[in-house]
């Protein structure tokens, strides 16, 4: 009986009469299942045909891949255990994942190219400053076991991301790190001493036998600088040769395994020099840049888990009788009423039912000075209530807070990587493609002029010419930028912003709670009907109760609320009240109700909101509010760096001119809709302009969806601020003002990285393949080059 043919992509038998046949290296090849040879063609479609040739052993059968996968990986495919980790929305799943083994920008670049190379993955973001993987894919196509299996078989670990797992596993890392970079510095030390001793320009007399035991100690102490401070170079660099990808990896494990392997052969033949010390030098300096570039990624996420530990433990609830009783925060509940005493933390967003009080919230926006609130305001979790006891409904817990949303857009801006970074990483991989080459055929040519030479040279050019600055100088200088801004009360929630905003010439400005405080007060109430002045006060007020617009907060609580309440951006609100049909806004929509013209608006200061019914309208109501102290600066700001400034306003009423008078702005319009703005801004982009647009309201969102770069104010809807690109948490303009200052000094050191790393590399080049450089010195110039970068971009962290 003939033996059957194995399967070529997974080994299998072939079963007897099986069609499935796939060309594979120019052969057909003969297949197991239609899994497999879908696989195969996907493979060969897909341009990576060579895999057949570097694998070491046939690959899984796709029908039998869950048989492959771990059953504790399996297990993650139930619905109960993912709950806690995994949100669904409709047929794409989303998954926050804690990686092992990452050392470097590098796995994150290879993570996220593996991850989007998948079908069923639809977004794939690491942040490697906690090393958290924010994955969204379809889970009907791909299950959970089978894609951390994925991530295992090019060399990571994923697990259910879980802020004490993730904490521990950090402090592990860098107390591995420490330790690699003390052993390093330690032998380093002892080696020099050792191998100097052997260097003729000492001219010591050393006896041969003295001289071979001084070998002898070099090697001994040199060996666990290679295999215990470097294990991670190497690595990963054969992970980036299995995946053919070129990284720093890569040229320092061929300079370090070269120089060690070499020193061995000097050390057994009792000639040549030793070069141990180089090995010790360029591990210690290259790991002290790793560790710097650690620290400075740290940082931020150190902002990101102070906030996660902002939360109290417990808390007072109060039961129907007003008693108070300590409970654990994980036994609150939405609509709970908990007493907050001065000097605690706030464990939950709500709204004040009883007293006043001032509220530090200098941790979330950056604003130092208390600020006060009084019943009827809503407080966030995890701010410090700071005069007096405070009763507290509760509103939001655990990830539907504020707090948990300002996190999880830090951490969205943190994973995504700006095209000046990406631009980085091609150029470091490019440049070292043409180090390899140059070195082989540097090393061709001194093989023919001097080949006792040859190979410390080659050696000198792989270690002086390592791109480790240049793979070093945008992330870092980011991750430091981004957190400072953080402390100013910017919370950045996209990577391009920084590198976009030095590109920007135009900015567009809201009025109502942006250039203004967007604390509106009634001034007045003018009759023009018969109903008298309270009970049109009444009626707007119940129309405006249920809006989240800061115009609805000038009308205080209404006795009750209006009916069907329908919201018209930019134009007003129409609502049922009792058997009364009303409007109010602006004066045109609420005039196109009773089918009547509208009355002209007053030309006096102040806001003017019409309000009226089918019978026509009804009374004027007049708001005031103020300017914000801060936004004739930020205009100037603006006109300094030379951009064009709009204003840009719903508002129909005089108040648009007069704010743009007192600011100085040219280009004002006002009575917008959404749709008017958002046409403005196409009409700005067509003319070539790069565009910020500042808001707060929903009216504002589109155009802030569409802008080049949106900043929402912290005060904003949530609509508008999970929109933008950057949440001006503290609502202070002049942190606006201090974030240009910070993206153009970020561009500039960035620039300034990437200059001194180009520089360096293409200088030093020529001399080590002209053989002026030892390797000691390539060791020295190269971490030293790393180590100006790092510290170049920390003076970020100095705002």
């Amino acid at each position: 009986m003939a033996t059957p043919l194995p399967c070529y992509h997974c080994g299998l038998p072939v079963p007897a009469g099986s069609r499935y046949r796939t060309t594979v290296l120019g052969e057909l090849r003969e297949m197991c299942c239609p899994g497999c040879q879908a696989v195969a063609e996907a493979i060969v479609s897909g341009g990576l045909e060579s895999y057949y040739l570097h694998r070491s052993e046939t690959s899984v059968n796709p029908d039998s891949l869950s048989r492959a996968v771990p059953d504790e990986l399996i297990l993650l495919d139930r619905a109960d255990i993912q709950q806690p980790f995994v949100a669904h929305q409709g047929a794409v799943a989303e998954a926050s994942l804690l990686i092992e083994g990452i050392s470097c920008a590098a796995c994150g670049w290879l993570i996220e190219k593996h991850l989007r190379g998948l079908p069923a993955i639809a977004e794939a973001n690491l942040n490697l400053s906690n090393h958290r993987l924010q994955v969204r894919w379809a889970d009907s196509q791909l299950p959970l076991s089978q894609l951390l299996g994925s991530l295992r078989s090019i060399g990571y670990v994923a697990h259910p991301y879980q802020a004490d797992r993730a904490a521990a596993q950090l402090h592990a890392e860098n107390r591995r790190a420490i330790r690699q970079l003390g052993v390093a510095g330690l032998l380093w030390m002892q080696v020099m001493m050792a191998s100097m001793a052997t260097w003729p320009e000492f001219n010591l007399d050393l006896s041969s036998e003295m001289d071979q035991i001084l070998r002898w100690v070099s090697l001994f102490l040199t060996t666990p600088i290679v295999f215990y401070c470097c294990t991670d170079f190497f690595k990963g660099a054969l992970r980036d040769l299995r995946t053919r990808h070129l990284t720093m990896d890569v040229s320092v494990s061929l300079a370090i395994g070269g120089a060690y392997l070499a020193g061995i052969w000097a050390t057994i033949n009792r000639s040549g020099e030793l070069y141990f010390d180089a090995v010790g030098m360029f591990a210690l300096f290259l790991l002290a840049g790793r560790y710097l570039e650690r620290r400075a990624r740290e940082r931020t996420a150190a902002a990101t888990a102070q906030l996660v530990k902002l939360l109290p433990a417990s808390c007072l609830r109060l039961d129907p009788s007003g008693q108070s009783e300590r409970i654990l925060l994980s036994e609150l509940s939405l609509g709970d009423r908990i007493l907050v005493p001065p000097g605690a933390l706030l464990p939950a967003d709500g709204i004040i039912i009883e007293g006043q009080s001032s509220v530090d919230e200098s941790l979330l926006t950056g604003e130092y000075l208390p600020l006060p609130r009084n019943s009827g305001d809503a407080v966030t979790a995890g701010t410090l209530n700071v005069e007096g006891p405070l009763t507290i409904e509760v509103a939001a817990l655990g990830d539907n807070t504020r707090l948990s949303a300002i996190v999880r857009l830090l951490e969205r801006a943190q994973s995504e990587k700006p095209a000046l970074a990406q631009l980085a990483d091609r150029v470091a991989q490019w440049f070292l493609l043409a180090v390899l080459l140059s070195a082989g055929v540097v090393g061709l040519v001194w093989w023919q002029i001097d080949p006792d030479r040859a190979f410390w040279i080659v050696l000198a050019l792989l270690v002086a010419t390592c791109p480790c600055a240049l793979s070093l100088a945008t992330p870092t200088a980011l991750t430091s930028a981004t957190g400072s801004l953080h402390k100013m009360g910017l919370l950045l929630t996209r990577g391009h912003v920084l590198e976009g905003l030095g590109r920007i010439d135009t900015v567009i400005f809201d009025k109502t709670g942006t250039l203004t405080e967007g604390r509106l007060t009634l001034r007045e109430v003018r009759q023009l009907a018969e109903l008298d002045t309270d009970s049109c006060l009444e009626l707007a007020a119940a129309l405006e109760n249920r809006s989240e617009h800061p115009i609805a907060k000038a009308f205080g609580r209404a006795p009750q609320a209006a009916e069907n309440v329908q919201v018209s951006a930019g134009l007003g609100l129409q609502g049922q009240v009792g058997e009364r049909l009303l409007r109010i806004g602006q004066p045109d929509y609420v005039a196109q109700l009773g089918k009547q013209p509208a009355p002209a608006i007053p030309d006096e200061h102040g806001q003017w909101l019409l309000l009226g019914d089918r019978s026509g309208p009804l009374a004027w109501l007049v708001l005031d509010d103020h300017l914000r102290s801060d936004a004739v600066d930020l205009i100037n700001a603006c006109k300094q760096l030379g951009w064009k400034t709009l204003l840009l306003s719903g508002d129909s009423s005089p108040m648009v001119a007069e704010v743009a008078g007192q600011l100085g702005i040219a280009d004002v319009r006002g009575g917008l809709t959404p749709n008017d703005k958002l046409e403005v801004l196409r009409q700005l982009h067509q003319q070539g302009h790069r565009v910020l647009m500042l808001g707060d309201g929903v009216n504002d969102v589109p155009v802030l969806a569409a802008a080049d770069i949106s900043v929402a104010m912290g005060s904003a809807t949530d609509l508008a601020k999970t929109t933008a690109d950057a949440v001006l948490l503290s609502n202070r303009l002049d942190s606006l003002v201090q974030a240009f200052a910070m993206a153009k000094r970020t561009r500039r050191i960035i620039l300034e990285n990437l200059l001194w790393a180009t520089l360096y590399n293409a200088l030093v080049l020529p001399f080590a393949a002209l053989g002026w450089v030892t390797p000691v010195w390539a060791a020295l110039g190269m971490s030293v080059s790393s180590l100006l970068v790092v510290l170049n971009a920390l003076r970020l962290t100095r705002s």
